[in-house]
């Protein structure tokens, strides 16, 4: 069976279909529509509000309902000048095969790091003045100085956490279609609890419902209140501490790392955590059976076996987990982790490569990789001569060299 992700499943199609932010989605909307008559004054929008509130899902909608590609470079993507100029900078002034429009997003902007993303912002200002389709920037800190510039150059459109009255709906019919029962205070008290943000109310939303079907005020309670993130020590807190499924599934909402990091966290940490050893080896049984679901999914991108994985990790270790330490054991630093320090100069090639790739295939530094790297290698290993004129073509034919010719495995 498989088990999509809420935040996927309902995301919206159209901009009339995001629940709350009317008057401002409205006004974002005419922005669009005001290029049909030539480029506006305002060339670009700055779409600002809280992390959650859905600036990105409206802007996939517009260009979903126009028709249009979507150009996005997001948050983890390298912004320098000289990668925004060739990426952005191409996509607002040149033509789209088959006369097709185009909406430009450069997510997360007040992200930019002055010293290390040096000529972002002179890039996007120059961007902006030159550039001939839509162009949306996200920010949640409108008002960071370094971004002065660039505010001062949009049409500023805020988008606000999602309220009670917009919000009861949406879960309303979210939870109708899903055949989960529950009630207003429940509801009421999640939308309070997550603070209005989407992303959050639907993860535990979803957390809860996958229990019993049902959502009552006492399920709600076990979200304990909790900040927007906990650190990777409260996390794995509540992963070797959690006597329940469902508590040990709370990890997984209150992380900030992603699921393949906080893996190996947990493996790190389960044999100091779980000191009796028939119980350490339940949990370790768990962890190899997420590890190989994780190896499957990369393999055949078999995404529905995510959830497995993810409840052998944590719920699998909780439950085999019977026994406390005596005494304080302190949380230890995963040796992977450690040892990618020493792995730089490889990465730093890698992020080169992926950038050239992504300039010339016009997908993300963070999408390249996983979409052409494996390919690569295959075509290096068994067809050097067209390995070399993909490589030449790239404009990366140093960096692929060296990646490819390294001890070093690739990974996707």
């Amino acid at each position: 069976m498989t088990v999509e992700p809420w935040t996927i499943k309902y995301k919206p199609r159209t901009s009339k279909d995001v629940a709350g932010n009317k008057p401002a989605i409205e006004k974002l909307r005419d922005w669009i529509e005001s290029w049909n008559k030539g480029r506006p004054n305002k060339a670009a929008v700055l779409l600002y509000g809280p992390a959650g509130v859905g600036k990105t899902s409206v802007t996939e909608a517009l260009a979903r309902e126009h028709g249009w590609d979507l150009v996005e470079i997001n948050a983890s993507d390298q912004r320098s000048g000289e990668i925004l100029s060739k990426v952005a900078g191409l996509a607002s002034t040149q033509s789209t095969l088959f006369g097709k429009g185009r909406l430009i997003l450069l997510d997360e902007v007040d992200g930019i790091n002055l010293r290390a993303d040096q000529g972002a912002v002179a890039t996007i200002l120059q961007i902006i003045k030159e550039t001939q389709y839509p162009l949306i920037l996200t920010a949640n800190d409108p008002w960071d100085p370094k971004i002065r510039p660039l505010r001062e150059a949009c049409l500023q459109i805020e988008l606000k956490r999602l309220g009670v009255r917009d919000g009861l709906p949406l879960l309303r019919s979210i939870l109708s279609q899903e055949e989960v029962k529950t009630n207003e205070d429940a509801l009421r008290l999640i939308i309070d609890r997550d603070r209005g943000d989407i992303r959050s109310i639907l993860n535990d939303m979803q957390l809860l419902s996958s229990r019993r079907g049902v959502v009552t005020v006492d399920d709600v309670d076990l979200l304990s209140g909790r900040d927007r993130t906990e650190s990777i020590f409260e996390v794995l807190r509540v992963v070797f501490n959690s006597r329940t499924v469902a508590a040990a599934r709370r990890a997984l909402s209150i992380s900030d790392v992603d699921q393949e990091m906080l893996f190996q966290w947990i493996f790190e940490n389960a044999p100091y955590q779980v000191p009796r050893p028939i119980e350490l080896e339940e949990a370790m049984s768990a962890l190899a059976e997420a590890d190989l679901y994780f190896g499957r999914i990369k393999k055949t991108q078999s995404w529905h076996l995510l959830s497995y994985a993810l409840d052998l990790m944590t719920a699998g270790v909780a439950v085999a987990k019977q026994t406390s330490p005596s005494g304080w054991v302190p949380m230890r630093f995963p040796q992977k982790i450690s040892s990618m320090s020493r792995t730089r100069a490889i990465r730093d090639v890698r992020k080169k490569a992926a950038a050239s790739i992504g300039l010339k295939s016009h997908v993300s530094v963070r999408r390249a990789p996983q979409l052409y790297f494996p390919l690569l290698r295959f075509i290096y290993e068994h067809n050097p001569d067209e390995y070399e004129r993909i490589a030449a073509s790239l404009d990366a034919k140093e960096e692929l060299e060296d990646l490819l010719s390294s001890e070093f495995k690739l990974e996707t």
